[in-house]
């Protein structure tokens, strides 16, 4: 049935996890919530620390972007040399702590953003893709609606091939049915399937948070990643009103992330 609450995973890739818990993507982006606490701000270095101190012993799921940048790690690689060359976009999805911390200081938000996920993912689509949403992000939260965030960034930073091209087809199929949209686009991690699925679900649910994380959910494949930006985008246009009250009080975490926000 459709899924509006948290249940264990079905699949094998998180058979650890209970409902209420992260996925691997989570987990990271909560790493680098702690790290920016610790830090009073984004220091790469501890963030690079932190994270493979998380994966010592971490009994999740590990991709191939985490293997890789684990084994550059041991190396001798620092973190501004770790990143794989993987194409998904789960890399540029864990911003959101950035977002919180630098809400006043694009240039900050979008130059962390960038580090944050060249360490993992060093692939120029992905780290332009973190670019991208840091500065729609920015502009939601100055007044603009999302769709023409959307806009105007394509317009003023990203009027470049393939990009605007995903960002184009994702817009404009925000009149069609989600999860046949996502299944044409691909339900895969890779950028190419995953952003223009994430834009489709910002301007197809712009005022309605619950509907884009549900259908996202039941849309299937690499839901973490779109989930993780679309949410974050339209979290910050409609506000700590819009998530429903059982997915705050159901998720594991949820006392740790607003201790940390302190």
């Amino acid at each position: 049935g459709r899924l509006e609450h948290f249940v264990k995973p079905l699949t094998s890739y998180h058979k650890t996890k209970t409902a209420g818990d992260f996925t691997h993507y989570g987990d990271q982006m909560f790493v680098l919530l702690q790290s920016l606490e610790a830090s009073s701000g984004f220091d790469l270095n501890h963030f690079g620390e932190t994270w493979k101190a998380f994966f010592k012993d971490y009994d999740g799921y590990f991709d191939k972007a985490t293997n890789a940048t684990l084994e550059n790690f041991a190396g001798g690689k620092g973190p501004q040399e770790s990143g794989s060359p993987s194409d998904d976009l789960g890399g540029a999805s864990r911003i959101a702590p950035l977002a919180y911390c630098y809400s006043e200081d694009l240039e900050k938000m979008v130059e962390h953003s960038r580090d944050q996920t060249a360490m993992t993912h060093n692939n120029p689509h992905v780290i332009d893709a973190a670019e991208f949403f840091a500065r729609v992000v920015w502009k939601v939260l100055k007044g603009s609606k999302p769709s023409d965030a959307l806009k105007s960034v394509v317009d003023e930073n990203f009027r470049k091939e393939p990009f605007s091209e995903w960002v184009t087809d994702g817009m404009e199929s925000a009149e069609m049915e989600t999860r046949g949209v996502i299944s044409d686009f691909g339900q895969m991690c890779e950028i190419g399937a995953a952003l223009p699925a994430t834009i489709h679900l910002i301007v197809k649910y712009e005022n309605n948070l619950k509907d884009a994380l549900v259908e996202n959910i039941m849309a299937g494949g690499d839901s973490a990643a779109r989930g993780m930006l679309a949410g974050l985008v339209l979290g910050a246009y409609l506000g700590f009103d819009a998530i429903p009250e059982e997915w705050l009080s159901d998720l594991n975490s949820y006392h740790k992330i607003t201790q940390l926000l302190k």
